[in-house]
């Protein structure tokens, strides 16, 4: 469960960014996550809570994750399509010669803090 490690990366960032504006508090974070980026958002929520809330700033703070679907396109016919539905040859042409747009992604969108 490479999760735990992802988590771990996010906290850093996020204490990093806490640090540089003086922070005292996170109440959540909204991350992008690809729908082909092999994390499982349900494994990443969970290792989320167990070690946010060994931080005293992320204490409580929630996770919110966007799942950004995955789009090919097609260098031959120029289309894009949804990826998970047809994988790596192009519904509209048949090529194989196509190349992933969207949907690897694993970024942090937005942290949020208290509004005092």
């Amino acid at each position: 469960m490479h999760e735990l490690g992802i988590v771990f990366y996010i906290i850093r960032d996020v204490k990093k960014v806490a640090e540089e504006n003086a922070l005292k508090r996170v109440v959540s974070v909204v991350m992008d996550i690809g729908e082909v980026s092999t994390i499982v958002p349900e494994y990443l929520t969970d290792c989320w809570r167990w070690a946010a809330d060994k931080e005293e700033i992320l204490k409580g703070c929630q996770l919110e994750i966007n799942t950004i679907p995955a789009v090919t396109h097609c260098d031959d016919c120029g289309k894009e399509y949804p990826t998970v539905a047809h994988g790596k040859i192009c519904p509209h042409c048949g090529s194989t010669r196509t190349w992933l747009l969207h949907g690897r992604e694993v970024e942090i969108r937005e942290i949020i803090v208290p509004n005092n």
